[in-house]
């Protein structure tokens, strides 16, 4: 017995249970009931029926407490089958047909021609009409239910009308390009190709083939994936899609605070708006994806929110998709013949991406036209130089990049962000020492000392010098090794403490969301909500493939994998720990060919030290030290390039050389050697001048000698720390002009010259988007590496050596407010679309940063003991100075410091033809004490303080970083209320509509309904 829709109009709607009923309350707001989200797609039906308000199914205890509505409105219950059935017949294309190689069309259609509708799309624009004309006074819960569907869409609704206007269809101007494969004709490997493409078809997807314009030998193969195939896989991969508006509920802690946030609102009102923070009204795409998810399902196809079939799987989702089937589709006979990488491998394809959404520019301004694109947006309102000052759009960057870019890109804004107070109390350090420097007691007694000669610094060129010669030498050291080091020290060991702030999901903001702990600690919290906000909670990466070169390998050694239950290629234990060795080896060699390096430099500079003393200009002649380390700093910067380019190859080598079983496996080997090489590499210099020179000199008459030949290098007069400075600063200004130059040069100048390449008779205007993007250049081979590498090093000299040089996180933020700008300027115009691949955290280089974490308490302990004067002049002023023995002083305590940290030596020793006695930096006796030139009481006391200091410091810091990030947890409380409360209501919601839908299949066959939840 079959009921009709008036009757079932008049049944009593289905009662909520009581756990879901807060949420439902809340949410009325949004949508009456689940049923309400499908309205839309059969109000066309009850068109004859309900000619006089907007029908709607009622499945809210809404219902109840809001009685007035439910007189207004009639109650029209759908079914969710004939939906699924709708929603599916929306992608089934039968009019393909494909084409072959030498097809061609006119090219101007890609540009002019619209997206024509089938006859499924012209419902939504009739309902509209019909819908005003109906409510009349109630137009404003029309447009609060289409901002509810709107909301949760994962794409706009002018997602295709960018990509007819950027020409990416097919020829018949209805299916949209996914994806883009080119080969060249003269390539040989037909049967593979052919193979392929057949299996391709067979998986459901559509070719479609056309000739490159500017080169006749190129052939492109666009790819669509139709509706159908879609659902089927992303079924498949367990892909979660919206299904339901997010309701959220307050506790009592948030009602306690909402009269305070509500005064705090008002107050903001008349505040400037933050010029950092992006226009939402210029960014229209950036819409909340404020809905709960689910994983798709063509069963349960009813509970999901589907308003255009063509935009509700977002382009980046259409894309892994096809990657997913390119990757798994064989191209020959065997186990191991399958996927795309291999075919790109062995020469049958020349490349595969995803096309760009069309033209980066455009001659008409996206204020009055809007954007052309995604692509044009993002150029517009984040690669753009002149937003170098705004906080970038990660929701956009992550759904045209994908969640790998766009955590990539999140890490490096925040990093940016953490930077700024470090920056800032760097400068203030540094502003510090120079407003305090002709007041400091140590500079104006060796400015003053002119009576003071220092014994020379080499054996055969250099004379006397004058002590107060130094004194420019001096007031710089002053300048970074003052009163504020030890401070900065201990706050850049405990890096990124913030005022706490309320939990924000704002993406497009860099401000600090967290409560107070450590930058790791920050990042992690930071992580979470990205994690959440873009629905990565309860993703879990699939099984990874094999590589081809380890299936080549070991394909007679097979298992059973634990994972998938099948048979693979397997590498013994025994053959895995002798690879292994092997690259340890080669790891441990390239180290001590750095060290060797070093050492080379360190010679040149005790060889070249004699020639400037005494060179012909009088300026090199009287600041020879400075020559010497300027030159040698040159020379090592040199040499860290040479070796760099040498480092690449062999780390490749040696992890080929392990064959990993996977591509994560591959890229984490390769990154951690890439890093280790290139870590030595850049710092072992500064580890040489930090806390070996000057360190084993011995003293004048008994110097110590390299090859009993060439004497050690001294400090300079005013201490060891001047050169460290020197060191790092330029090395870390030449790096970071030279890998941007490269970054940003290389790709312009490729690209240049491809594009000078193309026939001079071809119009720009001619040539279609995929062959634009197949002539810009592949991402690179090792993907994000070469990014994190660059920043991961820089956060090392950052926070390592930063006791040493606190204007390096300066430097630091200025190199990276340039840095985020350059690699989205590469990304949007200069590189083709790379995958959208997804991921939750930033990999191995978060256990790398937590190394240098330590590294680097160690090392700024070490520097502040060793390097620096401080522990010598603390332990003067409370031991040996004026203020030792009396409380109440008028002088400073440090009076007589520099007299007293130099000792004396006879001249008559050297024979230079000269009486008296020279000063050297040193705690020793003096010639006519019983023990001369032995070390002295006070040189005990200060290197046991040094060894304290170490100690304590590192234990301090040790114990306030662990102690913070015991007390902040990894996930801030009220999101991890939210993700447990919103898991329960999900599960609620699914059980509900299952419910109702099944009331629907009772009624239709005439079968009784219960009304009462059981």
């Amino acid at each position: 017995m079959n009921v009709s829709k008036s009757e079932m109009a008049k049944e009593t709607s289905l009662k909520p249970s009581r756990r879901s009923l807060p949420c439902l309350v809340q949410s009325y707001t949004y949508s009456k009931s689940l049923s309400q989200s499908t309205s839309l797609f059969q109000s066309l039906e009850s068109e004859c029926q309900a000619p006089t308000s907007v029908t709607s199914v009622s499945a809210s205890k809404t219902e109840q407490v809001n009685t007035d509505d439910n007189k207004k409105d009639s109650m029209l219950t759908c079914s969710f089958a004939d939906l699924s059935n709708f929603c599916l017949a929306l992608g089934r294309d039968k009019d393909y047909m494909d084409e072959s190689e030498h097809a061609n069309y006119d090219r101007s259609r890609l540009i002019t021609s619209s997206v024509f509708k089938d006859k499924s799309d012209s419902k939504p624009k009739v309902l509209s009409k019909i819908s005003m004309e109906r409510t009349g006074g109630n137009g404003s819960r029309l447009k609060s239910k289409r901002a509810y569907l709107g909301d949760c869409s994962y794409s706009t609704t002018n997602d295709m009308n960018y990509i007819a206007s950027g020409g990416l269809l097919f020829k018949d101007g209805k299916k949209r390009i996914d994806y883009i494969l080119v080969y060249r004709k003269s390539n040989i490997q037909y049967d593979k190709r052919k193979i392929f493409e057949k299996n391709l078809r067979a998986e459901g997807l559509m070719l479609e083939k056309e000739p490159a314009v500017a080169n006749p030998d190129i052939m492109f193969i666009k790819i669509h994936i139709p509706w159908e195939t879609l659902c089927i896989y992303a079924e498949r991969l367990n892909i979660r899609m919206p299904f339901r508006k997010k309701c959220y509920y307050t506790d009592r802690r948030s009602k306690s605070m909402g009269r305070v946030k509500k005064n705090f609102m008002k107050v903001k009102k008349w505040m400037p708006n933050n010029p950092m923070v992006i226009d939402k009204s210029a960014l229209p795409d950036l819409q909340d994806t404020d809905c709960y998810t689910g994983p798709f399902s063509r069963a349960r196809i009813h509970h999901f929110i589907i308003n255009n079939k063509d935009t509700f799987f977002s382009n980046a989702t259409r894309s892994r998709i096809v990657y997913h089937v390119l990757q798994r589709t064989k191209y020959e006979n065997g186990v191991s013949k399958v996927g795309i990488c291999k075919l790109i491998n062995n020469g049958s394809y020349e490349a595969a991406f995803p096309p760009h959404e069309g033209a980066y520019k455009s001659t008409q301004p996206i204020k009055t036209h809007g954007p052309q694109n995604n692509r044009h947006l993002l150029y517009e309102r984040w690669a753009r130089w002149g937003m170098w000052y705004k906080h970038q759009p990660l929701d956009l960057i992550r759904r045209y990049f994908g969640e790998k870019i766009g955590l990539y890109f999140a890490w490096l804004g925040w990093y940016t962000g953490m930077l700024i107070p470090a920056a800032f109390v760097g400068v203030c350090v540094f502003f510090y020492g120079l407003f305090t420097m002709n007041t400091s007691q140590v500079s104006q007694e060796i400015c003053a000392a002119t009576e003071v000669f220092m014994c020379p610094l080499c054996d055969k060129n250099c004379s006397l010098q004058r002590l107060n010669d130094s004194c420019i030498y001096a007031k710089v050291t002053y300048l970074f090794d003052n009163g504020g080091t030890v401070f900065f020290a201990i706050f850049m060991a405990i890096w990124g403490m913030e005022k706490a702030q309320p939990l924000d999901l704002d993406l497009n903001s860099s401000q600090v969301t967290s409560s107070a702990t450590v930058f790791l600690e920050f990042w992690k919290r930071r992580r979470s909500i990205l994690t959440y906000a873009w629905d990565l909670i309860e993703w879990e990466e699939e099984e990874e493939t094999l590589r081809p070169q380890f299936e080549a390998k070991y394909y007679k050694m097979e298992r059973v994998n634990p994972i998938t239950g099948k048979p693979e290629p397997h590498q013994p234990f025994s053959d895995k720990i002798t690879r292994l060795l092997v690259s340890v080896s080669g790891i441990f060699f390239m180290i001590s060919l750095v060290i060797t390096a070093v050492f080379a430099v360190v010679v040149y500079r005790l060889v070249v030290m004699e020639q400037f003393a005494s060179f012909k200009w009088s300026f090199i002649k009287q600041h020879w030290q400075f020559a010497t380390s300027a030159a040698g700093v040159c020379i090592n910067f040199i040499i860290i390039m040479i070796l760099n380019l040498a480092y690449e190859k062999i780390a490749y080598f040696l992890t080929n050389l392990e064959y990993p079983r996977t591509e994560s496996e591959w890229e984490n080997s390769f990154a951690l050697k890439m890093f280790l090489f290139q870590f030595v590499n850049l710092n072992s210099s500064i580890f040489y001048i930090a806390f070996f020179l000057g360190r084993f000199v011995g003293h004048p008459g008994h110097y110590n000698k390299l090859f009993n030949r060439w004497r050690l290098e001294e400090c300079h007069p005013s201490g060891c720390l001047i050169d460290l400075c020197l060191q790092m600063g330029v090395i870390m200004f030449l790096k970071q002009i030279w890998n941007n130059f490269m970054e940003l040069g290389y790709p312009l100048i490729q690209n240049w010259w491809s594009r000078h390449k193309i026939k001079r008779g071809v119009h720009d205007a001619s040539i279609p988007q995929w062959e634009n993007d197949w002539n810009l250049q592949p991402m690179n081979i090792h993907g994000l590496m070469d990014e994190y590498l660059e920043m991961v090093l820089q956060f090392g000299f950052t926070t390592i050596f930063v006791a040493a040089f606190p204007l390096a996180p300066l430097l630091a933020l200025l190199n990276n407010i340039i840095e985020i700008r350059l690699d989205a300027y590469k990304f949007v115009t200069q590189w083709r679309r790379p995958l959208p691949a997804r991921a939750t955290d930033i990999g191995i280089w978060y256990g790398i940063l937590e190394g240098i974490g330590i590294l680097a308490v160690i090392t700024n302990a070490f520097v502040i003991a060793i390097t620096s004067d401080f522990i010598p002049r603390l332990v003067y002023e409370y031991k040996y100075g004026p203020c030792a023995h009396e409380s109440k002083n008028t002088v400073s305590c440090l009076k007589g410091y520099v007299n007293n940290s130099l000792s004396f030596f006879d001249m008559n020793v050297l024979r230079m033809g000269k009486l008296g006695y020279c000063r050297y930096r040193d705690y020793r006796n003096p010639p006519w004490s019983s023990k001369p030139y032995e070390f002295t009481l006070q040189y005990w006391h200060i290197l046991a303080a040094r060894l304290a200091f170490i100690i304590v410091f590192e234990h301090l810091v040790f114990a306030i970083k662990s102690f913070i990030a015991f007390l902040i947890p990894d996930i801030p409380k009220d999101l991890n209320d939210r993700i447990r409360r919103e898991k329960y209501l999900v599960q609620e919601m699914m059980y509900e509509a299952e419910l109702e839908h099944l009331q629907q299949q009772r009624r239709k066959s005439g079968q009784p309904v219960h009304y009462e939840w059981p």
